[in-house]
Formats: structure tokens, sequence, C-alpha cells
């Protein structure tokens, strides 16, 4: 793909796209607050979620496997489980994500092979891709997952229809969504904490601290992964 037909694309995203829906959804948390019992919604949320125990990890995660297998955006999931579990909801969303990677893969490998050709073909990166791919395997797997180039569901189909191996695909892609992940689970869990105690000064400082320093890491990997597919004329 030749550069020219790169930075004509319409769809080209920049690394800042999710970061502002994170902090468009934390500004709709905090107004949330302050015009509707937001509070009081979470804090029944938690509850009859913490009641559920251990099932109510299981139930989460196969929902969200599932969103992630129809081609549904999981951001509000993994908000979601920032709020019900704060920091500790970041390996229930990689469960979830990994598993719905899994079956998505495997299913356009094995049973939706011409469908899903059918679908990635509406996009002109899908060639440059899959050339790529066939020569760089799971660096270029790893580098799709830390770029938004394509969002997450559908990779998961496009990737099945490549030539990477299954085990390379899932484990830069158990490596690739951390980042991102943790950008959202971590939003999620300054909502959650400020609907269970209050969230004082101290502690709204410390979580903006966090919060920032993983949006800094987040620009500069997904700035790196881009800069790095544009060698490989995938981005």
């Amino acid at each position: 793909m030749s550069e020219q037909t790169v930075e004509s694309e319409p769809t080209k995203r920049t690394p800042w796209v999710k970061i502002i829906i994170g902090l468009a959804a934390l500004a709709a948390l905090l107004i949330g607050f302050r015009f509707l019992p937001l509070q009081e919604w979470i804090t029944s949320f938690q509850n009859y979620v913490n009641d559920l125990g251990v099932l109510g990890w299981f139930i989460f995660i196969i929902v969200y496997a599932l969103t992630v297998f129809v081609l549904v955006p999981g951001s509000f999931l993994t908000l979601a489980a920032g709020v019900v579990w704060g920091l500790w909801g970041f390996p229930i969303v990689i469960a979830g994500a990994i598993i719905g990677s899994t079956i998505s893969f495997l299913a356009a490998r094995f049973w939706f092979f011409e469908r899903v050709q059918a679908k990635v073909q509406e996009y002109p990166k899908f060639k440059a891709v899959n050339d790529a791919i066939g020569e760089e395997g799971w660096k270029v797997v790893g580098l799709l997952r830390l770029s938004p180039a394509l969002p997450f569901s559908l990779q998961n189909w496009f990737l099945g229809v490549t030539p990477v191996g299954f085990w390379p695909s899932q484990v830069a892609t158990f490596f690739g969504i951390m980042p991102g992940t943790l950008l959202y689970v971590w939003i999620g869990s300054l909502g959650g904490q400020a609907a269970g105690d209050g969230m004082s000064t101290a502690k709204w400082v410390v979580g903006g601290l966090g919060l920032l320093a993983t949006l800094v890491v987040t620009v500069i990997v997904t700035k790196k992964a881009q800069q790095k597919l544009k060698e490989l004329s995938v981005d």
C-alpha cells in the first residue's frame, strides 16, 4: 500500500481516539454524580454483582466473551468491570476478551470463512495486513492489538482468515490488549470508588495521577505501534 493511499483513508484513527472516549466516560460519571442519583445506582449494581460472588465473575466473563463474538464494542463492559471490582476487574476483562477472541478466531477459520472474507473486504487494509501477517506473524498481531487500526471484535474475525497461527495470535492478543484494557478499567474504578466512599481529595489526586500515567503509557505505546505498522504498510 502506497503512502498516498494510507494518508487518504478517511477512516484513519489517531492514538487519541480511545483515550478521548475514556475521558468522555469519566466526565459523564462526574456529571452523573452531580445531576443524577448515579451514586445510588452504582452502589446498587455493585451490591447486586458482589452478592453473586465468584458466580458474578463467570457470568461477566461469559457475557463479555459473547459481546466480543457478536462484534459488539466492549468498552462499556470494561468500564463496568472497573466500577464493580476496581482494578481487580482487569484480569476478569482480559479473560472475557481472550475467550471472545478465541471463539471468534476459530469460528472465522473453520466455519465462517467466506462470510468473514466478505466483511473484511470492505476494509482496504485487508490485503496489506494479510501479506504482512504472512511474513511477520504474531508481531503484526501484537501491533494491531495496540493500535486502533480496526475494532478489537472485528480484528478477531479478521485474524481467523489470515495465515497467522492460533497460539501466536492469542498470545500476542493477551499482551497487546493490556494497556487499553487497564486504562478503561482504571477509569471505571474511579467511578466505583466515588460511589462507594465518596472519594476523598487525596484519593482523587492519587487516582488522577495513576490515570494520567496510564494515559501517557497508552499514548506512547499506541504511537509506536502505529509507526511500526506504517513501516509494514499496514496502518
